[in-house]
């Protein structure tokens, strides 16, 4: 026998009157898949247990009368959704209004006409299908354009390294130091993601500089060096047009993650906390991650060295953040073996 043919979806009838009931599973026996409490308690219980797919539910019932279930049932996220109809001896119009206006999706009186009974249980579980059927339809498609935006966000970060000295390992790297940092300093986890996929963004304006001056073996002179400091608000521009929560921090990383806890960086010599929290944290995490990395032009710093640059530079770094990167050392030197082991593999720009 087909499964589909054999299905039946499970109606639960609440009603404190054996005879109401009787009456109502001669009527829908034959199509559904029937469950039955004879109290609200009862009812919510049944409910717990069995999640039925409709519930066709009585008024007038002692010690928890209708509404108060339908009340409790609607108020709970894990309920709200099943239809609930009420049937009831109660055929005033206030009665009616009542029900419908407490989230019950359809009123029917007594005494039953059963083909009216059959035909709204079947309209109401049809309709529930086809709203879940929508759910699942917009949950795939925002899943699909949250994947998107991941994709865009990696190939972005990937792209800003591409002619640059770091290696594609190196902003995914960063980014995990990053978020390792704003757990300890209590960001939310739903920031934390935000800044992981922000921070891997940081460098996003160095696809505006001129190669002469990125890939440069020396040191850059005066004017080379006024040109390298744009790329802050080159990537500024093309991060802020986003109004996305994850691009507007990134934006604001990109712009301000060279500015200094005393002053004294660029681009707006911005002073302590006037500086935003993400872009203080992304620069930990970048000028640690510069100096213990391996580049054309240097070998890797000690692991030591560069915590004690991290933890001295109170001019440069803000002091909180910095007791807070020390604090996580541990998590810091595991997030770094486990990103050489990336750094190792042929496709770290899919890293």
């Amino acid at each position: 026998m087909n499964p589909e043919e054999s299905y039946m979806p499970q109606v639960l009838i609440v009603d404190d009157i054996e005879a109401n009931i009787d009456v109502l599973v001669e009527i829908l026996c034959e199509d559904y898949d029937l469950r039955v409490a004879t109290s609200g308690a009862d009812a919510l219980e049944a409910v717990a247990d069995t999640r039925p797919e409709l519930i066709l539910l009585d008024v007038m019932m002692p010690e928890m009368n209708g509404y108060e279930v339908c009340k409790r049932l609607k108020s709970d996220p894990k309920t709200a959704k099943i239809p609930i109809i009420f049937v009831t001896a109660m055929n005033e119009a206030v009665d009616e209004s009542k029900g419908l206006e407490m989230g019950a999706v359809d009123y029917i009186t007594k005494p039953i006409v059963p083909f009216i009974l059959q035909a709204r249980v079947r309209n109401h579980l049809a309709l529930a299908d086809q709203q879940r059927a929508c759910e699942r339809t917009v949950e795939a498609q925002v899943a699909e354009i949250e994947q998107g935006q991941t994709d865009c966000i990696h190939m972005l970060g990937n792209a800003s390294h591409y002619n640059d000295d770091d290696t594609g390992v190196h902003i995914w790297r960063m980014a995990a130091y990053s978020k390792a940092l704003a757990k300890a300093v209590h960001w939310s986890v739903e920031d934390q993601e935000l800044l992981v996929l922000a921070a891997a963004m940081h460098d996003t304006g160095k696809i505006g500089i001129p190669d002469a001056v990125l890939k440069k073996p020396g040191r850059l002179n005066d004017e080379e060096w006024a040109i390298m400091r744009t790329h802050s608000e080159i990537g500024y521009k093309i991060l802020s047009i986003s109004q996305t929560p994850v691009f507007q921090m990134a934006a604001a990383i990109a712009y301000y993650h060279h500015e200094r806890w005393d002053g004294n960086g660029y681009p707006k010599g911005l002073k302590g906390e006037d500086i935003p929290e993400s872009a203080r944290i992304v620069a930990i995490a970048d000028v640690f991650d510069a100096l213990t990395s391996a580049r054309p032009y240097k070998d890797p710093w000690p692991v030591d060295k560069a915590y004690a640059v991290i933890c001295e530079e109170s001019g440069q770094f803000d002091p909180g953040l910095s007791d807070g990167f020390l604090s996580i050392r541990p998590e810091i030197e595991r997030l770094m073996a486990y990103w050489r082991d990336q750094e190792n593999e042929d496709d770290v720009f899919g890293a």
